[in-house]
């Protein structure tokens, strides 16, 4: 898949760089290799393909390409958020090739602080892709044991959120009975 991508562009008369060293779970270090990739092959956005960990680096990296501060000056504390160059963001197409994560259409990404050994979630509102390729077929070559646990993420994600104290149905729910009505 990442060939036939790299393919087309090429195809297109657009210079590539590729970052393909993704961790799960991806740390500080991950993201700054990924960075240094971008900027060495003078990218000017970010294609993400493939699942959580992929999309939540490519995000990282699109959102690190243009800031001077180090990725922990924008965890999701506050408005920390603010401290960032908005203009620094590079545009972000994100391809899911899992179902679970719903990282595609999230305004967050997920790092690991590797010294402090703690995921830290960094939010910028310019961190959501402003375009999303979601095609079921990109899922069909995935590990059976991938594809159920990505759908059983998928199916937690709904009902945290159907079950949340905020959410629609648990604001119509008597306040006494929550969402086990």
């Amino acid at each position: 898949m990442t060939q036939s991508v790299l393919h087309a562009l090429e195809r297109a008369g657009l210079d590539v760089g590729l970052f393909a060293d993704v961790r799960p779970n991806p740390t500080g270090e991950n993201l700054d290799a990924g960075v240094a990739v971008y900027r060495q092959a003078g990218c000017d956005g970010v294609i993400a393909l493939g699942g959580g960990s992929s999309l939540d680096l490519g995000k990282l990296v699109a959102f690190m390409s243009g800031q001077a501060r180090p990725v922990w000056d924008f965890e999701d504390v506050d408005d920390w958020w603010t401290r960032a160059d908005p203009s620094g963001v590079a545009p972000i197409i994100a391809v899911p090739t899992t179902a679970g994560t719903g990282s595609e259409v999230g305004r967050a990404g997920v790092v690991t602080d590797s010294r402090a050994h703690v995921k830290k979630v960094i939010f910028h509102p310019r961190m959501i892709p402003s375009v999303v390729i979601c095609d079921a077929e990109l899922t069909v070559g995935m590990p059976s044991a991938i594809t159920m646990g990505t759908g059983l993420d998928a199916f937690a994600h709904c009902l945290e959120a159907y079950c949340a104290p905020g959410s629609i149905r648990s604001r119509m729910a008597s306040p006494s009975r929550g969402c086990d009505s």
